[in-house]
């Protein structure tokens, strides 16, 4: 089975969760985005990037990728993601049918890929063992007091005293009622 099909089956599966949860699921058109879906819970939108993991014969551990892949014709380029690329990767080892729920910021401090310990002989548990099917994780980043959103309006348009070295990305803290 190759790696594109691994993944559109992960990808699935996360639907298959989120829709069990009562979650709203949306997907982007095209793969051009950092994350592959976005799940509407309580109103807010979550930004989830799938991932699947393989494993490892040498050492029994599940291994993913925890970098963005891009590909063309000829080339295959791996760049980091950045915390604004998603809130939440979803890693999903289909032998096991098993989640790690995994917080962006989580997911991206590891080196270049991610080793999941599903063996039970080792004298203590690993530091992702707490993201092990933590879907609880979203449902509590969901309904958490504030959130960013983006500003509905280009800058200088609604008023003309918005000077642009001083506007960082147009993010602007809300507090939900």
């Amino acid at each position: 089975m190759d790696t594109k099909l691994k993944g559109d089956i992960a990808e699935q599966e996360v639907i298959l969760q989120g829709l069990k949860r009562g979650w709203g699921v949306l997907k982007p058109v095209g793969d051009r985005l950092p994350y592959d879906l976005i799940f509407d819970v309580g109103g807010a939108l979550v930004k989830i990037q799938v991932k699947s993991a393989c494993l490892d014969e040498s050492s029994l551990n599940y291994v993913v990728d925890n970098r963005r892949t891009k590909t063309n014709r000829r080339n295959m380029i791996r760049e980091s993601y950045q915390l604004s690329d998603f809130d939440f990767a979803l890693v999903y080892i289909a032998e096991k049918n098993l989640f790690y729920v995994l917080p962006v910021d989580v997911f991206i401090e590891y080196g270049s890929e991610i080793h999941l310990v599903e063996e039970e002989k080792r004298q203590r548990k690993p530091r992702s063992a707490v993201y092990r099917d933590a879907w609880n994780l979203i449902l509590q980043w969901a309904t958490r007091g504030e959130t960013y959103v983006g500003s509905p309006i280009k800058f200088g348009e609604a008023c003309s005293e918005v000077i642009p070295s001083q506007v960082s990305l147009g993010l602007k803290l809300v507090k939900k009622v």
